[in-house]
């Protein structure tokens, strides 16, 4: 893919001009932004540009000039670091996560930092301290979450790149949502430094973009082991963009039959997962049928463990050694009561209480101890499926997203559709989301590509080829006109 600063036809620091233009008459709308860096990005720019006009383009990387966000849950010294909590709102952060460092001295212009739901426990971006982001492809929606912002980002078209974390679907379901393609690689596969934690057995770092192509060239980036990362694995790191058009011949490619028959599951979206797979083994792909005999408790040991693992890491938050605190409290304990209090939301809040109980000393065995039992359970059934199968198909969502503060809220229909998500979370293994077409009222649906740990390169060669055969590349992002 040629590069246009690369070949003088444009200027980095004019990208940045371009992208700040395109937030200033967007993002009013859409809060996807809850700050931006234009030090940063004109610095990186300028560093860019001077290396062009030294002719020195060979010491380039493989992102020079792309416009990128960072999730706000990750540190960019020079910014702040809110994970869009009040409890956090002020803090600058004083180190730089790898992932951030691996996408800027790959030559990506740090444009801001994007709206999530706080701390990243959420799936609309609704319970940011900074308000809700809104879906750019109809404003009265969310995004999804809690990459919510990052997602919109991308699909409104401020900058074709984004960073999210991906906890349980944080990356994926967003990107159904907003028409984006997102990945949440093998667990260990991307640094977790520098990015604060939510669930560490659970979270991962990955990329949200327009096209696989980009989501590849990001993964190229962004992978690798680092010693900081007590969860980083030291797997070899592979050309991810190298076989993304070879196609699926050869492939073996199942269908997650369990999976279509979710209640609530939007009939466009079964038929369109059936379309997709007679496609694939038409093009030269095995087709089959997987069962994964333990996904539906998939949910309820998510809740568990995630919760449980939120309590212990957000402990260190409690105004005396991290996080704002209150200024007229009586004494230390009335310090940290209120200071959590008052500091977290109350979805927040509602997680840790769950958390803390789980773990307690009388409800261990019950809850956490089956919990962790019944994960590996659900871990057994796709390494089984993936003994059999390359790539499992599967829905990334019910349908279409909800609306934005939606008073009659289906929590059991949200449920069922999180069940799909939170499966590659506890099994570690690779997911994609990809978008698998528009309803017929003009919002995005999407599918989802699972495969095998550390196997990310056989999953985008699938995704590219689902790509073309829907001709996604050729379809527009949100309407600027729904933005503007």
């Amino acid at each position: 893919m040629s590069n246009p600063i690369l070949s003088g036809e444009t200027t980095a620091r004019e990208r940045v001009d371009a992208t700040y233009q395109l937030i200033e008459a967007h993002d009013n709308q859409i809060n996807a932004f809850v700050e931006l860096t234009p030090e940063l990005a004109y610095a990186a720019a300028d560093r860019i540009d001077a290396a062009v006009a030294a002719g020195k383009t060979d010491e380039l990387g493989p992102l020079a000039g792309v416009p990128v966000s960072f999730k706000d849950n990750m540190n960019l010294i020079g910014s702040k670091m809110t994970c869009c909590s009040k409890m956090l709102a002020d803090f600058q952060s004083v180190y730089t996560a790898t992932c951030v460092a691996k996408m800027i001295d790959a030559g990506a212009l740090p444009i801001g930092k994007t709206n999530l739901d706080e701390f990243a426990m959420g799936a609309t971006t609704e319970s940011s301290y900074f308000g809700p982001t809104h879906n750019p492809w109809d404003l009265t929606r969310v995004p999804g979450g809690s990459s919510g912002g990052a997602a919109a980002s991308v699909a409104a078209g401020m900058v074709p790149i984004a960073l999210g974390s991906d906890t349980g679907g944080s990356i994926r379901q967003p990107a159904a949502f907003t028409g984006t393609i997102g990945l949440k690689p093998t667990h260990g596969r991307v640094s977790r430094f520098g990015v604060a934690g939510f669930a560490s057995s659970l979270d991962q770092v990955g990329p949200v973009a327009s096209t696989v192509a980009d989501v590849a060239r990001t993964l190229n980036v962004i992978a690798g082991f680092d010693t900081r990362d007590a969860t980083s694995a030291a797997h070899p790191v592979e050309d991810f963009t190298a076989h993304l058009d070879e196609g699926v011949a050869g492939l073996r490619v199942a269908v997650a039959t369990d999976m279509l028959e979710l209640e609530g599951l939007d009939p466009q979206v079964k038929s369109g997962i059936a379309d997709v797979a007679a496609q694939l083994e038409a093009e030269g792909a095995h087709l089959g049928e997987v069962t994964l005999s333990h996904a539906g408790y998939g949910l309820s040991v998510y809740q568990v463990l995630s919760n449980a693992e939120a309590s212990s890491t957000l402990a260190r938050l409690d105004g005396i050694r991290y996080g704002a605190r209150v200024t007229d409290a009586t004494d230390v304990l009335d310090l940290y009561l209120r200071t959590r209090a008052e500091g977290f939301g109350p979805e927040v809040i509602k997680r840790l209480l769950i958390g803390t109980y789980v773990l307690a000393a009388g409800q261990y065995d019950r809850y956490y101890d089956r919990a962790m039992r019944v994960r590996t359970l659900i871990k057994q059934d796709y390494e089984a499926a993936f003994a059999d199968y390359d790539i499992i198909l599967m829905p990334t969502t019910l349908g279409v997203a909800w609306p934005i503060d939606e008073q009659d809220i289906d929590q059991d229909a949200r449920d069922r559709g999180d069940l799909l998500v939170v499966g590659a979370n506890l099994s570690g293994h690779a997911a994609l989301s990809q978008p698998l077409g528009l309803t017929e009222a003009g919002l995005p649906l999407g599918i989802q590509v699972h495969a095998a740990p550390f196997a990310e390169a056989t999953l985008l060669r699938c995704a590219a080829a689902i790509e073309r055969l829907l001709n996604l590349s050729a379809r527009p992002l949100a309407n600027p006109e729904s933005v503007g």
